[in-house]
């Protein structure tokens, strides 16, 4: 790809320290955490250190000061190596703090950005819930108005940080019968999961953030891929959310994390192409060194023809996810794109990690190498922040209007 089209100076210097920070802390634990499923908190640490969780946010509110393009050039590093890695960056991020940065008030955001864009702790987003999947529309999760504060009932399921994390924007239905327009979103906050790990390594917790009374993090989740990321129910019971904590208008709060979403989408399409381009990577160095009937198996029609078929799509995919990027970056309307771009990416993934695989051979199936890591990393890209089906929806609505429903 022609880097200038879309990256200054600036960008290949954060791309080449994301790639050596991904080479140097990521490489030699990826395959531990993941087969123990186990948190990555010493990197978090690290990668709060180095900036890397709060990439697109300004130095007076405690980011790193860069762009858009830099934080989407940060998960596609770190999803080659490690997809984990790259998704806790992500649903911090974006998920946790752009809708503070976005639709919350000035106090707020000085309340809550600076915790999060220095790392001091970790942010979630609390939209999906059991009845709620792809119909988000659907909240059932109730904020009943007492005066001076709601009282929130309900959980959201599938939350990224939803045990680690301190701080989460949700969405709750503030008024029945109105549909997506009576849903509202909200800040709660409750301890971390972790205070152990929090304590020794001095982040993850903030004593003095005070805690939403009746907010707790469920069981755990067992999961195929992205094993060392944290995922779990978070659930209100009778929670005390003050009027302050109102993120946005009343009512708008569906309309506005369908936004974050959209800004979601191109992190989603970024993880992917990094987990597509790390496979591609390792197949192609394997295929340079391992011999069958006295030659490389790269000489051979059946492994190079596939090895220039993920090449070709991985180029296909970069431009995609980067144009998508410069759109939102430059203040251009971008849902369309960001939709093109997750659905490629992601389905992308899946396909050059399944010929990853197949290029290892027996050896592919093993943990010993990290395609079968990033095989079963790949699928989850296809279903979180929109499924594939619910893309083609928003790609069809727009080239189509009316017409698509």
């Amino acid at each position: 790809m022609d880097d200038s089209l879309y990256f200054s100076e600036q960008h290949h210097q954060v791309r080449e320290m994301v790639r050596d920070f991904a080479a140097q802390e990521v490489a030699p634990v990826a395959r531990e955490l993941d087969r123990s499923s186990t948190f990555l908190w010493d990197n978090v640490k690290k990668m709060g250190e180095l900036g890397l969780l709060g990439v697109p946010w300004s130095e007076e509110l405690g980011g790193a000061g860069m762009d858009q393009l830099s934080y989407y050039i940060t998960l596609h590093e770190l999803a080659k190596v490690d997809a984990s890695h790259a998704l806790t960056v992500s649903a911090h991020t974006n998920l946790g703090t752009s809708p503070i940065v976005e639709f919350g008030t000035e106090e707020q955001r000085r309340r809550y950005v600076p915790l999060l864009a220095s790392g001091q702790v970790l942010g979630g987003f609390g939209l999906t819930e059991p009845g709620a999947g792809s119909d988000a529309g659907g909240t059932a999760t109730t904020a009943v108005d007492k005066g001076d504060h709601y009282v929130l009932n309900g959980s959201k399921i599938f939350i990224t940080h939803a045990g680690v994390g301190e701080i989460f924007s949700v969405t709750a239905r503030t008024e029945p019968g109105k549909g997506s327009r009576g849903i509202t979103s909200f800040i709660v906050t409750k301890d971390t999961t972790d205070l152990d790990e929090a304590r020794r390594l001095g982040i993850g917790h903030c004593a003095d953030l005070p805690k939403t009374p009746g907010v707790r993090a469920g069981k755990k989740e067992e999961k195929m891929g992205w094993r060392a990321s944290d995922t779990r129910e978070l659930i209100f019971e009778d929670a005390i959310v003050p009027k302050e904590n109102v993120l946005g208008e009343l009512g708008l709060g569906f309309v506005n994390f369908l936004k974050t979403l959209d800004a979601g989408r191109i992190g989603i399409a970024a993880v992917s192409l990094g987990i597509a381009e790390g496979a591609y990577e390792e197949a192609l160095r394997y295929a340079g060194a391992r011999k069958q009937f006295g030659k490389p198996i790269g000489s051979f029609q059946g492994v190079n023809f596939q090895l220039a078929d993920m090449a070709l799509e991985i180029q296909a995919g970069t431009h995609l996810l980067y144009h998508a990027a410069w759109l939102k970056q430059n203040g251009r309307p971008f849902k369309k794109e960001a939709a093109m771009a997750k659905l490629y990416c992601s389905e992308l993934a899946m396909r050059v990690t399944t010929k990853a695989v197949q290029v290892f051979g027996g050896y592919g199936y093993t943990t010993e190498y990290p395609v079968e890591r990033m095989m079963r990393d790949a699928k989850v890209c296809e279903i979180g922040e929109g499924t594939s089906e619910i893309q083609r929806i928003v790609i069809a609505r727009h080239i189509l209007g009316d017409i698509a429903g």
